[in-house]
This record gives structure tokens, C-alpha cells and sequence, in this order.
């Protein structure tokens, strides 16, 4: 009898997609305010159709953040700067319309000391963390965010000829041996010129992307593979379709493999826990996992507005604990401090030097290419002595 195979595919999109146009524009307007108000609330929202641009959302800082310069600075380092494209930040409408952030929600949020800090909001946040990769996270998002960065960047160098900036990707890995993971088929969709020999843009994207992912993970290059399944791909980003902050959270995360609260971040200070109780959930889980707890984990926060403390901490080990859930819940409790106020604090969310538009792109985790405060192991050998 023929073993069934266990497959598990995630996708990602490049910064040209009208959704994460959206994702770093609200971003770039979170670092302004940041850079000149640390304080800054901020919850920022963009719509994005073709050749016009509308922003919008509640914020409350010491200056007026000049919108209209950011929209225009974000577009032109994506490359949207023809018109051909539907999209050019030379000649794009743009309209602002933020407006100050309600006195209710401030009130809650507002407080000096770090350690009163309230949750700007109410809701849950998952982090996870599997030991599958070296930067512990699932192997298809990692995979599929190499592969349209792969694309950008050659595009960027000009060496992919004929492609423009919006692109997506997906990938299916082969879980059923274990010991032998394997490809099992690869899409990609990347917009191009309308001149392109389209023969010669697949072999490229196969030849030069797609196989050369797959090496440098040391894969299979015997897969299956679809690019531009519909034939022609000219019309694209948000002239294509309509593009919305906050819509690609499962880019964002882990790809699918794991639970995800409904909170975006892009465009919110980290005031928001859906950003900032994201970022400390996956801290936790990488730490533990890394500490030889479980080979994967999952934990879950939950927060009210205004309220100082998580109201409930969870865990799932996916049947790979080493210990019992008691043990890793009071590990949490004892190494982990879960309130909003300390982790903006431990991860110096609020410094201007941070830029949040650097992880806009390309997922908020497992990233060696920035430092990110929430990758850190360096409660490890604190969680291995209280195992011992």
C-alpha cells in the first residue's frame, strides 16, 4: 500500500504587492512619528489602488508627519516610478486622512512608568518557534520568502531583466520522511514588461531563482513547478489590485503552522499588542525550543485594554515536550515578564533607531539579516538551569 504524503505549503509576496505597499507605508509613517516622538500613538492604515493612494488612522504625536513625502519616498525604493506601471510615485494622488487618536483609548495607555503600562488594546497573540531550521522557524515560509526575495533583489540589480515589482510565491514541502524532507512543487507569479519573451522569462525564473533556492538549502531539483499559471502577468500591484495594510498576516508569521490571533502589525506602536505580544510570544517559544523544552512550541497571550498584565498564558508542544506543561508554564512565569510597558522596554521598541519598515517585508521573524530584539537566545542558559 502506497504511503499518503504529508504536505504543508505556505506563501510569500514581495514588496511590490499592493498589500505590503500598503504594510510599508503605514510603517514608514510609524517611524516618523517614532523618530520625533517616541511616545507617538500611532494606528495607521493605507489603501492603495492605481496611481492613487489613501492614508488614513488615529495618531497622536508632537509633530505633523509630512505623509505625502513618505508615500512618495517608500514607492520609488520599491521601483514603482513609471507610469506604465500604474503606479508612479512622480505623478500618484495621494490623500491623508489622519485624524487625532481617541482620548478614551489614550487614557488607558498613557503611563510613565513602564511597568503600569496598559495593552492598547484587547485580543490574543501566538508566537512559535520549531527547531525544523536554524532560525527556528518553519521551513516553507522560509522558503517561500526566499524566493521572492531572491527575485527583488536581482530585479533591484537589474540582472532580472524584464520583471517588474509585484511577485508572490509558494511553496510545498514533503514532510512524509522526516529524515528526507523534499520539494514537492514551487509557483511563482511575477509581473513583467509587456515585450518579454515569455519562454525565455519562465526558463530564468526556474534556471536562476527556483533552482537556485532549492541548492542553497541543499534540496531536491526535481520538482514540480508552476510560474504565471494564467499565461501573462503585465498588470500588477495596486493597479492590478486593490492593496490594504494588514492583510498578508500569515506572510508575516509562520506560513500557516501555527495559530494566529487576527491582529496585524504593520502602521502600530507597540503600545498595540498585536504587535508588541506577537513579538514577545515568539521570543518565548524561540527560547524554550532552543533550551531543548520541545522541538515545537506555541504560546499564547492574551491582554485587556488598559490592563498591565497578560489575563492568560498558553502553551502547545505538539505532542514534542520534553517536560510537562507545568513545568514549561511556570518557567514562563518565572523568566518571561509579559507586560506591555517591559517589553517595549526590554526590546527598545520606542528608540528611533529602530525602523520598523525593515521587517515589513519579508516576515517579522526569524530574520538574520536585521536585529530583531524578539530573535535573541539569550534567556536560554537561564531556562536550562531552572530545568536542571
Amino acid at each position: 500500500m502506497t504511503k499518503e504524503k504529508i504536505l504543508f505549503t505556505s506563501e510569500s509576496v514581495s514588496e511590490g504587492h499592493p498589500d505590503k505597499v500598503c504594510d510599508q507605508i503605514s510603517d514608514a509613517v510609524l517611524d516618523a512619528c517614532l523618530k520625533v516622538d517616541k511616545n507617538a500613538h500611532v494606528a495607521c492604515e493605507c489603501f492603495a489602488t492605481t496611481n492613487f493612494i489613501l492614508v488614513g488612522g488615529e495618531i497622536t504625536c508632537k509633530e505633523k508627519i509630512d505623509v505625502v513625502s513618505i508615500v512618495k519616498s517608500v514607492l520609488k525604493k520599491i521601483g514603482y516610478d513609471k507610469p506604465e506601471y500604474g503606479c508612479d510615485y512622480h505623478s500618484i494622488e495621494i490623500v491623508d486622512k489622519i485624524q487625532q487618536q481617541s482620548s478614551d483609548i489614550n487614557m488607558g495607555v498613557s503611563q510613565v512608568n513602564p511597568e503600569d503600562l496598559g495593552a492598547g488594546d484587547q485580543g490574543m497573540m501566538f508566537g512559535y518557534a520549531t527547531n525544523e531550521t536554524e532560525g527556528y522557524m518553519p521551513l516553507p515560509i522560509v522558503f517561500a520568502h526566499k524566493l521572492v526575495r531572491e527575485a527583488s533583489e536581482q530585479r533591484h540589480k537589474g540582472i532580472f531583466k524584464g520583471a517588474r515589482p509585484d511577485m508572490k510565491s509558494q511553496v510545498t514541502i514533503d514532510y512524509t520522511d522526516p529524515n528526507h524532507l523534499r520539494i514537492d512543487n514551487i509557483l511563482m507569479s511575477v509581473q513583467h514588461d509587456p515585450d518579454v519573451d515569455l519562454d525565455e522569462f519562465k526558463k530564468y525564473i526556474h534556471d536562476k531563482i527556483m533552482v537556485k533556492v532549492a541548492r542553497s538549502f541543499g534540496f531536491n531539483e526535481d520538482f514540480k513547478y508552476l510560474i504565471n499559471p494564467t499565461g501573462r502577468f503585465v498588470i500588477g500591484g495596486p493597479a492590478g489590485d486593490t492593496g490594504l495594510t494588514g492583510r498578508k498576516i500569515i506572510v508575516d508569521t509562520y506560513g500557516g503552522s501555527a495559530h494566529h490571533g487576527g491582529g496585524a502589525f504593520s502602521g502600530k506602536d507597540p503600545s498595540k499588542v498585536d504587535r508588541s505580544g506577537a513579538y514577545m510570544a515568539r521570543y518565548i517559544a524561540k527560547n524554550l525550543v532552543a533550551a531543548g523544552v520541545a522541538d515545537r512550541l506555541e504560546v499564547q497571550l492574551a491582554y485587556a485594554i488598559g490592563v498591565n498584565y497578560p489575563l492568560s498564558v498558553g502553551i502547545k508542544t505538539f505532542k514534542t515536550a520534553k517536560y510537562s506543561d507545568d513545568v514549561i508554564l511556570e518557567i514562563i512565569e518565572k523568566v518571561f515578564d509579559c507586560r506591555p510597558g517591559m517589553i517595549i522596554k526590554n526590546f527598545s521598541l520606542k528608540e528611533p533607531s529602530f525602523r520598523y519598515q525593515d521587517i515589513s517585508n519579508y516576515g517579522h521573524f526569524g530574520r538574520p539579516d536585521v536585529n530583531l530584539p524578539w530573535e535573541r537566545l539569550d534567556k536560554v542558559e537561564e531556562i536550562k538551569k531552572l530545568l536542571k
